[in-house]
């Protein structure tokens, strides 16, 4: 089945890294790439477990640009582009959402490790099992 939009979700780690270029390599159509910024409960801000909210905001969405302009760049040197975008929310929730909002047909994204006493989570991740269990999409996790 040809594809028309894959998404990539990206959130700084290697195997997202490996998810755009298994992406770019694979499918010769639209990509968009995906960092999605998680708000943080006041509450951490004021226990001094993180920056205060407006410090930690900017720091977040400086780290997110650098991602998709890093992933642009990527993109670039294969000859490719991609689209962009930076959302704020819970991960997984947003990646969803934007599935269903933008016509995407393919998810591609890196699995991590999570809580080790749930196999899945373990193998795939808590974001990727939640979006691999819940996308009305393909979804391939690179591991």
């Amino acid at each position: 089945m040809s594809r028309s939009h894959v998404l990539v979700p990206l959130d700084g780690s290697p195997l997202a890294d490996d998810a755009l270029v298994h992406a770019l390599d694979t499918f010769d159509c639209r990509v968009t790439v995906l960092n999605v910024v998680t708000p943080l409960d006041a509450s951490m801000s004021e226990s001094g477990v993180l920056e205060p909210g407006e410090e930690r905001r900017e720091s977040a969405r400086e780290r997110a640009d650098d991602l998709v302009d890093r992933a642009e760049k990527r993109a670039a040197a294969a000859d490719r582009s991609v689209e962009t975008a930076v959302e704020t929310g819970d991960p997984a929730e947003t990646i969803l959402d934007f599935v269903g909002d933008r016509d995407v047909d393919h998810v591609v994204m890196g699995g991590h490790g999570g809580e080790r006493h749930e196999l899945a989570r373990r193998l795939l991740g808590t974001v990727a099992t939640t979006v691999v269990t819940e996308a009305p999409v393909t979804v391939t996790v690179v591991r």
